[in-house]
């Protein structure tokens, strides 16, 4: 017994002084760890004559983008794949200003065809802020080996497009292929009934239809053709090809070898990449001997100062910026989720904050729990109230991120938003044939009718059935009043152009959906503006990051779960049988983020993916 004890309290000493020595050895590499981040945030050297590099394979999000590991940019010697949209436009003013920058590179070597997530509307807004630089002398060279329309779209602004030999580029037009479940649902006995409001809320047809309604392929339709068309028009202007060319090369010629591509003047040059770089060195006169020419990316120059250039701001008046970015769900919800009660904080403490004296609102989200929008709505009319609200519609806001919008002193979109999609719906699942064939049964006691309304266990009565249309029908006519209110729009006609259906930009300005074709610096702009600000301001952006130690811990954890297989790190499809499962991923996921209290939903129709 005495050895025992002995060597139990050995061992258990043991475990303990371990253990210490493990946490030491992983406080140091912590340590570390936050010092090669530190060091690598020092700010860049930026040459006279440089050639700003910017790479067409970056994802352009709205809110500052939390995906970048920590120790990724500690121990990765690669840029970040990732920006957000105001770093972006920022960093092109600066180079605009900066005698030290004499071109922009639109680097697309490492681009593939499919392989771009950006929103058209988020480049439209890269792709003017690409126009001022040039209009300011700033030589603008694009080369790709594989140019894509998205890539194609803001390489189209370039002084000079070089295609690789062995290269090719897509002029196909624009697609959309929504994935229907419903016979899924049927055969494996999942059933399912939906109450909505508004003739083309298609957003529950994936899960009763087996493919577009009239009234669904309708407004799909008009919304490709009104994007595409758009597309013909800017990229036509830049390269002096009028639309009807443009569209002779799609219907016949979709995709281009190199030398196709130069004789319809889509590229002016057809050469290697060394060709390039050669070019390149002549324009930044780099030295014969220099491996390359005198550049800085994209990623690196976010960092260099621009006080001396005029870009940054420093001031006690400040505008905020708010990105709802994401579903719309109700209570705080998590990344990339919009949490009705978590944003409403935000504007509270913006309305009662007396330093911020304008707020712009920046959607970019498909919609989601009618609830959670309404508590938003309620806290961003009470803060308009106080001080100016402008929205910014980014690549979509629709139906809850339009509910959102309404009350807004001004309305901003890009022509190729997606936005209105003004209706709602339920949807109301049973598992009782699915349970029968396996041998499953339920038996019920209540002590009252409707006592076992929320069950799965059977599908809605019609008694049921009418109370769920009852409150789809008054949270439509809330919604309408609501747009009615806001936009300053008699309600008849709000229900004449509402009815579920989704709307560009361009024709949501022409019914009155949007006041003004603009992006988010038109819109911080306008803001200024209203609270008579003149150039007296300095922008903050919410929902703020979290603390350096919040950030690295969590990073940290998430990290390490990845890597332990607990959770799934994001990946990029790289095959179209993959897209098309994570496809139907993103359509559970729909589901998943349904947590309406009230089960009534203003959403987009589908997950609405415009192809390329």
């Amino acid at each position: 017994m005495r050895n025992f004890l002995k060597q139990t309290f050995a061992s258990l000493v043991g475990s303990l002084l371990g253990l210490i020595i493990f946490c030491g050895i992983g406080t140091t590499g912590l340590f570390l760890i936050m010092l090669a981040v530190a060091s690598r945030d020092s700010t860049p050297e930026v040459k006279d004559k440089s050639v700003l590099v910017f790479d067409l394979s970056m994802n352009i999000t709205d809110s500052e983008p939390k995906s970048n590991g920590l120790f990724q940019k500690a121990l990765s010697s690669e840029n970040n794949d990732q920006l957000s949209l105001h770093t972006v436009l920022d960093a092109l003013e600066k180079a605009r200003r900066d005698k030290r920058i004499v071109g922009i590179y639109l680097d697309g070597s490492h681009t593939s065809q499919g392989s771009g997530v950006t929103g058209f509307a988020t480049l439209k807004e890269v792709r003017q802020a690409l126009e001022k630089c040039r209009a300011a002398g700033k030589k603008i060279i694009a080369y790709g080996l594989d140019l894509g329309q998205r890539e194609y779209y803001l390489s189209s602004v370039a002084d000079t497009i070089v295609v690789n030999p062995v290269g090719e580029m897509e002029v196909k037009g624009l697609s959309t292929q929504p994935m229907f479940l419903a016979g899924a649902f049927q055969k494996y006995g999942i059933g399912v009934q939906v109450v909505r409001e508004g003739k083309f809320k298609g957003a529950v047809e994936p899960y009763v239809l087996t493919k577009l309604s009239p009234e669904n392929r309708e407004q799909t339709q008009k919304l490709l053709d009104d994007v595409w068309a758009e597309w013909q028009t800017t990229v036509g202007t830049s390269r002096k090809i009028n639309t009807q060319q443009l569209q002779e090369i799609t219907d016949n010629q979709p995709v281009l070898l190199a030398d196709q591509a130069q004789a319809h003047h889509l590229v002016d040059k057809v050469e290697y990449f060394d060709e390039v770089v050669a070019n390149l060195k002549e324009l930044t006169e780099s030295k014969k001997e220099d491996k390359t020419f005198h550049q800085i990316s994209l990623s690196d120059y976010v960092d260099v100062s621009g006080k001396s250039l005029g870009v940054e701001r420093s001031s006690k008046n400040h505008i905020a910026v708010v990105y709802a970015e994401g579903e719309i769900v109700d209570g705080e919800g998590n990344d990339g989720e919009v949490g009705g009660d978590r944003f409403a904080k935000i504007f509270r403490r913006l309305r009662n904050d007396q330093n911020v004296k304008a707020v712009v609102l920046r959607i970019n989200s498909p919609g989601g729990s009618a609830t959670a929008a309404e508590v938003m709505q309620r806290e961003i009319l009470l803060t308009r109230k106080v001080k100016p609200v402008v929205v910014s519609m980014g690549d979509l806001a629709a139906s809850g991120g339009y509910w959102i919008a309404s009350n807004s002193d001004r309305i901003f979109a890009e022509p190729n938003t997606i936005t209105g999609s003004i209706g709602v719906f339920g949807l109301l699942f049973n598992a009782q044939k699915l349970a029968s064939d396996n041998g499953i049964t339920w038996d019920t006691v209540k002590t009252g009718q409707y006592a076992d309304t929320q069950t799965v266990s059977r599908p809605k009565s019609p008694q049921e059935l009418a109370i769920y249309q009852q409150n789809v029908d008054r949270i439509y006519h809330l919604f309408l009043n609501k747009v009615a209110q806001g936009r300053k729009i008699p309600e008849q006609k709000v229900a004449e152009i509402a009815q579920g259906r989704v709307w560009s930009g361009t024709s949501a300005k022409e019914i009155g959906l949007v006041d003004e074709i603009g992006g988010l610096d038109a819109a911080i702009a306008y803001a200024a503006k209203q609270a008579n600000l003149g150039e007296n301001w300095e922008l903050k952006e919410y929902p703020r990051l979290g603390t350096f130690e919040e950030r690295l811990f969590g990073q940290v954890s998430k990290e390490v779960r990845i890597d332990l297989g607990i959770d799934q790190a994001p990946s990029k499809p790289t095959d179209p049988l993959t897209a098309e499962f994570q496809k139907l991923q993103q359509e559970i996921a729909i589901v998943r983020h349904m947590n309406d209290p009230v089960g009534v939903y203003a959403r987009l129709p589908f997950n609405l993916g415009i192809e390329k």
